[in-house]
């Protein structure tokens, strides 16, 4: 089974802004996630905009290292491999792990207005052009915001 990487690249809206309803496209799908980042701050600002960016949604996570990671159906973490038994990768530094070929999707976000990240996201579309075993997406943000698949 290949893992299908989709380049997901934040041309109207922050990654703050897309980022919850994502994950709840991975959860409604049936699937658990880890999103991980080197950036413990990051992390916990995550784990706070999770919690409220909306009054009528809930979506369950956890911040690692949390004793109850394996039950978490989204786990923050900056550590490898899939303690909550995820079947997708969310990854917010630009950089991409050794492990991805143990997820069936691994999700690459990053912003229009970094210049470095964008020329990271690059670098790494370029990187797995010929690797065995995964398939590549772009997707791109529309005027209203909504995701499209470019060629």
């Amino acid at each position: 089974m290949a893992t299908e990487v989709g380049f997901y690249h934040l041309t109207r809206r922050p990654l703050d802004a897309v980022l919850p309803r994502l994950l709840e496209k991975v959860l409604e799908a049936g699937h658990r996630v880890v999103l991980r980042s080197g950036d413990r701050a990051r992390l916990e600002a995550l784990d706070a905009l999770l919690w409220t960016y909306d009054e009528g949604s809930f979506l369950p996570h956890a911040l690692d290292p949390a004793s109850v990671a394996a039950e978490q159906p989204v786990l923050l973490t900056s550590g490898e491999g899939a303690p909550n038994g995820a079947t997708v990768l969310a990854l917010i530094d630009g950089a991409l792990p050794d492990d991805i070929a143990g997820f069936e999707r691994v999700l690459y976000l990053f912003e229009a207005d970094d210049p470095e990240r964008l020329a990271l996201a690059r670098g790494q579309w370029s990187a797995l052009k010929d690797r065995d075993g995964v398939t590549r997406t772009y997707w791109q943000q529309n005027e209203r915001g909504r995701w499209e698949r470019k060629q």
